[in-house]
């Protein structure tokens, strides 16, 4: 589909106040503007990195705004043309879907017709919520709709999270479940089983359990991580993740967006870009932006973050992947991690199998004269050198650390699996831990 042929505007609005106008002119390049109030509020902080405040109220227009727009949305094509049948909007494109689904996206905004005001946001409005009706909305997730469906239904959630994997939303209040309403926002992601992907048809109906597990094996290492559990609503089984961008207001009256960005967004990057060897950032452009943080750790965590996933082989740590807390004053630091999986479940050469040779690291260690991506050819040799280019200087003892809190960290984790865990998701990601750091130690 074409340009629009008149001018069209969204407004922007982080819990309640105006952050500012995005808008897609007839002709020319779409442009954001600032609220005047937003840039006198106590709350005041840009709505990125890349779309600095500098400017007050005047326009800032070209490709950062519309990828940082456009990265609010599932990376999916599958799952945006899905949602464009499900609630009739005119196009795939960022604009047209945002304007029907942007009430509940990731971070704090929200995004309306400029005529509208969120109303509801300093109350928690809500409708509780059956297993048989969790489990009837994640069979709906990859649902088509129904022949003749004129649109959603009337309670269905306008969500927007990016990613490639299926999934959907609920509030979770008064350790009950529901459905948000009104300006109520969600605070757990439900996670579907992945199933087979790609050309290879690599098997990964386990992500549920695998994901769940990885978090784990971060957490037990001492890295910040979204916390997760396994569920079954009615037969379907998901993985549920508290959203760290979510926290309930000190009077218990309300629950508050926090303002997050993705390191797509922070470097107007765009989304289809987001892995580093087709022009999305690596660990050195991540590094630089993560020196500025308010968090001094951040660096560092980042770093060991890269670390355990080689030694997870959790190959899919792109910029998608790590995400910046938006502070008052432009203050910005790491958030949890999230989205990790452990391709040790399914290296191998059979059906549904990745050969560990094709294997590739999202993000490029450096060398002394090249770069290397492969799992298989990565030593703690290119750590080091790669860690002098992030600004970390010796971070021999970072490695022997993780080195020696391997074996710790299997027995700890193994102590919490569930009794129906499947071991040929465990045993694969402990045993590939464990040679991981025997090859460190070389």
């Amino acid at each position: 589909m074409g340009r629009p042929t008149r001018a069209r505007s969204l407004a922007v609005w982080m819990n309640g106040e105006r952050v500012g106008t995005w808008s897609l002119p007839a002709r020319g390049a779409q442009t954001f503007s600032y609220a005047e109030s937003w840039l006198h509020s106590s709350q005041f902080r840009p709505l990125s990195l890349s779309l600095p405040a500098g400017l007050g109220a005047s326009a800032l227009s070209g490709d950062a705004v519309e990828s940082w727009f456009d990265n609010l949305l599932p990376d999916s094509e599958v799952i945006r043309r899905r949602a464009q049948s499900r609630f009739q909007a005119a196009s795939t494109r960022a604009f047209d879907l945002l304007a029907a689904i942007g009430r509940d996206c990731a971070g704090a905004v929200q995004l309306l017709p400029p005529d509208q005001v969120p109303s509801g946001s300093d109350r928690i409005e809500a409708r509780p919520l059956s297993n048989q009706e969790i489990g009837r909305r994640l069979r709906a997730v990859t649902a088509a709709p129904a022949p003749g469906s004129l649109g959603p239904e009337s309670d269905e959630l306008r969500l927007s999270v990016a990613g490639a994997q299926e999934k959907t939303a609920l509030l979770r209040h008064n350790n009950q479940w529901c459905l948000p309403l009104g300006s109520t926002p969600t605070t757990h992601l439900f996670k579907l089983p992945m199933g087979v992907i790609g050309e290879g048809q690599i098997d990964f109906s386990s992500s549920v359990e695998n994901e769940w597990l990885c978090s784990r094996v971060l957490k037990a290492f001492g890295l910040p991580v979204a916390s997760t559990e396994m569920a079954s609503f009615d037969g379907e089984r998901c993985l549920i993740v508290q959203r760290f961008d979510r926290r309930l207001h000190a009077s218990g009256t309300d629950w508050l967006r926090l303002p997050i960005e993705d390191f797509c967004q922070a470097t107007a990057t765009p989304a289809a870009n987001k892995y580093e060897n087709i022009g999305g950032p690596g660990m050195v452009a991540i590094a630089e932006l993560l020196a500025q943080s308010s968090e001094r750790s951040d660096l560092a965590t980042f770093f060991k973050a890269q670390v355990l996933f080689w030694m997870l082989r959790a190959i899919d740590g792109h910029a998608k992947n790590f995400s910046l807390f938006l502070k008052p004053g432009g203050r910005f630091q790491l958030t949890p991690l999230y989205d990790v999986l452990s391709a040790w479940p399914v290296i191998g050469r059979g059906s549904g199998q990745w050969p560990q040779q094709k294997l590739k690291m999202a993000m490029a260690w450096f060398g002394e004269t090249g770069r290397y991506t492969k799992p298989l050819e990565i030593t703690g040799r290119h750590m080091l050198l790669t860690a002098k280019r992030l600004g970390l200087g010796d971070v021999q003892p970072i490695l022997d650390a993780l080195i020696a809190q391997t074996p710790i960290v299997i027995v700890e984790v193994q102590a919490q699996l569930p009794a129906d865990f499947p071991h040929t998701v465990a045993e694969p990601v402990f045993t590939g831990l464990q040679t991981s750091a025997s090859q460190l130690q070389r």
